[in-house]
């Protein structure tokens, strides 16, 4: 195989925030507490990093939704920038970490800042947190203003959150694939027995079967327990050129391949496959570019903003066959930290809280550099996924363990 630009690049510093709901703290705060832990933890300080990136950027639903602006992170840190990006479209929430290896691969940067800050939690606890018609690019979520796209078909029928949409996916699986609510119910279960040995995750208390099957049903057949849990925080990684790997004080998280393609039509509703959509595409080109298979990957950060996408996941990227994910989680074996295909071990989003998919990439780190704690998993991990979206918007990236 001819020599691939991301491989040019490895993350090299990872850092948080406090995690929490309602932290009454500023976006740009936990921004900048969670850039100056990455920057340390990459042995690096403010005047080596010269890439920005952020996802989606430029207020794009609000600040508790996007958080702060690069150029508000680029002055609060009193950055010289040789490239910076931000936007919302692309390959999901990990589109800002896959430009930024390319642009390392380019030479437009040897070090770049990558942060997603979410402050959903407090915003919604003040009744401030931006209606859909703000993420729609309306300007307001005041009133009932005018909508263009997809937004003018879907919003009058009552489908305003991504819950709804998602809900169609899993409702298409259920007729097609008998998929039933007790096997949806094992990637919560899974993520909460995870997340009680996190200390920074959200929900840690235990939940057993009946506790997921009795609660209130919010778009069938999605309950509450599938929908992820809203929360304030901010993850930071540092991406840098392979070079500096073996001056990095930790093992250098390689990147082996990245996932960006969208073959489809761009769209939650008329996706020419409604049971797969975006994870589809984002998959294959992953793997076509790597000769890594499924059976090599030692763990799975996979998506769980609602679990029918972490099943999606599941199927699409070969862990299981077309279908067949219900009985491939039903139980729990198989994804547990002791099974063959760890699954979301910090807790996912489901439990550890709604990060937006920068925190799988964070575990995923701390997972292959052996830094877990009591997660950590007994069989060293090697090879480590990290995909993120759902819908039409997916991006995936294969791991590989430096030695540091």
């Amino acid at each position: 195989m001819t020599e691939l630009l991301e491989r040019r690049a490895v993350v090299s510093g990872i850092g948080q925030s406090a995690i929490g709901r309602r932290l009454g703290r500023s976006a740009l705060d936990l921004t900048v507490e969670a850039a100056l832990r990455a920057i340390a933890d990459a042995g690096l300080t403010r005047d080596d990093i010269d890439g920005l990136a952020t996802y989606p950027g430029g207020g794009m639903g609000g600040e508790p939704f996007a958080g702060p602006s690069t150029p508000d992170v680029h002055d609060a840190l009193r950055l010289r920038l040789n490239w910076h990006d931000g936007g919302g479209e692309g390959p999901a929430q990990i589109r800002p970490v896959i430009a930024a290896t390319l642009a390392v691969a380019a030479g437009l940067a040897r070090h770049v800042l990558v942060y997603r800050t979410v402050t959903e939690s407090t915003a919604q606890g003040s009744g401030g947190r931006l209606g859909i018609g703000a993420v729609a690019g309306s300007g307001s979520d005041r009133g009932m203003p005018r909508f263009g796209g997809s937004f003018q078909w879907m919003l009058p029928y009552g489908a305003a959150s991504a819950a709804n949409w998602l809900a169609l996916v899993a409702q298409r699986r259920v007729h097609e694939f008998g998929l039933r609510r007790d096997q949806l119910g094992w990637i919560a279960l899974n993520g909460r027995a995870n997340a009680a040995l996190n200390p920074a995750a959200v929900y840690r208390d235990p939940l057993t079967m009946d506790d997921y099957l009795a609660a209130r049903t919010i778009t069938t057949p999605l309950c509450l327990y599938d929908c992820d849990a809203p929360c304030d925080g901010a993850t930071a990684v540092v991406v840098s050129h392979v070079d500096y790997a073996p001056d990095a004080p930790s093992p250098a998280c390689h990147v082996n391949a990245v996932g960006t393609a969208l073959r489809g039509r761009p769209s939650w509703d008329q996706f020419d496959d409604m049971t797969t959509m975006g994870a589809r595409d984002a998959a294959a080109s992953m793997w076509a570019r790597t000769d890594l298979k499924p059976a090599d990957v030692d763990t799975a950060q996979l998506y769980d903003g609602f679990s029918i996408i972490t099943m999606v996941w599941l199927e699409e990227l070969g862990f299981c066959a077309k279908g067949e994910s219900g009985p491939f989680v039903e139980g729990g074996a198989r994804i547990a930290r002791d099974g063959p295909l760890p699954l979301n071990t910090s807790g996912g989003q489901l439990s550890a809280g709604r990060l937006h998919g920068f925190g799988l990439l964070h575990e995923a780190c701390l997972q292959l550099r052996g830094q877990a704690g009591d997660r950590q998993l007994a069989r060293q991990p090697e090879v480590a996924v990290v995909a993120n979206g759902g819908g039409p918007i997916a991006g995936a990236m294969l791991l590989t363990r430096g030695t540091g």
